[in-house]
């Protein structure tokens, strides 16, 4: 019988006890995989094909502070921009407002020309999309969650506008085109209409943009290119804040609070408290086993042996517990991922967030294991087998 046949035999020994430590333990990897995979998805998501490289002006009191459409002309004046286009945030819900949809008024010619490597959209469609104005192009992903086809009568809800034609927050829109993203990571889950007819038909914000995405000469130049602008309507009655497209992303994304500061604490906390689980449980464990451990040393087993022995059934839960966690969260994803319900593209582990995973693994078996492996290591034969 070799070391290995021995750690498993005495972490098995109490079959009920080693499967609480090894659940507990998975609960920890199954958050910590959980959440990084999402914070990893999210921030795909902000750095898209190019957003990097694009600007975004936005109102310096708040994101959901509208401004003058008049803007728009005198950004596209400004030396270095080659084109913009904006859109502005609706609100939007399908039938019920729990079938909420990430839904915008856009520019439709030059919003299709500047997202190019962000929406794969047909031409024709792209060309129908355009000439209708009530035309909505919409992801893959809403498309095949709901069953709409192209050329379907969409009807959209808003829970912030009211149209007036109507008389209800109901928008009829004519599906032109469903688009998919440049590469399977990219989400397709937003769905864009035009804002002539959304601006012609509301009751109020009247003339108005929520964003403005800019393209520029040279990336280089968007930091002198975001400071003209701002300085154009500084002191004016809508100030504007420019930064570029991935910093707006995360910024949006970050309203609900600090989402990597809130995985970090609730990843901490989760490891803190099952650091104390498994550790006070080897210890009692060991405790139990003090005469073994003396008849063990009696037969010739060196104290450095029996650490590694005592080590080794806590590396066992660890790396056991680790690998169901890990395990589970690529199946949640994948699962996920199939039944198109991820706003932020595709969730998937990164072998960043697998080899931290390892790592914790590793050192959270060696930390919860070092107090009774020390002391199993310092156990003198005369008082292990005097021990009552």
């Amino acid at each position: 019988m070799n070391d290995l046949d021995l750690v498993s035999k005495n972490l098995w020994r109490k079959p009920f006890r080693t499967t609480l430590l090894i659940i507990s333990v998975t609960i920890a990897f199954l958050l910590f995989g959980l959440l990084n995979g999402f914070l990893d998805s999210i921030n795909r998501s902000s750095e898209g094909n190019g957003a990097a490289e694009r600007l975004v002006t936005l109102s310096k009191v708040n994101f959901t502070q509208p401004l003058p459409i008049s803007y728009i002309d005198r950004i596209k004046a400004v030396e270095g921009v080659t084109d913009v286009t904006h859109a502005s945030w609706f609100g939007g819900y399908f039938q019920e407002t729990r079938n909420f949809i990430f839904s915008f008024a856009v520019d439709p010619e030059s919003y299709v020309r500047i997202y190019n490597r962000d929406i794969v959209l047909p031409a024709e469609q792209s060309a129908a999309f355009v000439a209708d104005r009530t035309g909505l192009i919409v992801g893959k992903d809403v498309a095949d969650r709901y069953g709409w086809k192209v050329g379907d009568s969409i009807p959209l809800k808003s829970n912030i506008f009211t149209n007036k034609v109507s008389g209800d927050n109901t928008w009829q829109f004519t599906l032109s085109g469903i688009y998919t993203g440049s590469s399977p990571a990219d989400t397709s889950s937003g769905v864009f209409f035009h804002w002539e007819y959304f601006n012609e038909t509301k009751t109020f914000g009247i003339d108005t943009f929520g964003n403005a995405t800019i393209l520029t000469v040279d990336p280089a130049r968007n930091g002198q290119i975001a400071e003209a602008i701002d300085a154009m309507f500084a002191n004016s009655r809508a100030e504007t804040a420019t930064q570029d497209e991935a910093a707006f992303n995360r910024s949006f994304l970050q309203q609900q609070g600090d989402i990597a500061f809130i995985i970090r604490a609730v990843s901490l906390a989760a490891f803190f408290a099952i650091l104390m689980i498994v550790g006070t449980t080897q210890i009692m464990a060991i405790r139990e086993r003090t005469k073994e451990i003396g008849v063990l040393k009696t037969l010739g087993f060196s104290s450095p042996r029996v650490l590694g022995q005592v080590l080794g059934e806590s590396l066992l839960v660890s790396l056991l517990g680790a690998a169901i966690g890990i395990g589970l969260v690529a199946l949640i994803f994948m699962l996920v991922n199939g039944m198109k319900l991820g706003f932020f593209g595709v969730l998937s582990l990164s072998p960043e967030v697998l080899g931290i995973s390892a790592a914790i693994a590793v050192g959270l078996g060696l930390v919860t294991g070092l107090v009774p492996a020390l002391n199993a290591l310092n156990l003198r034969i005369v008082d292990a087998l005097g021990r009552k």
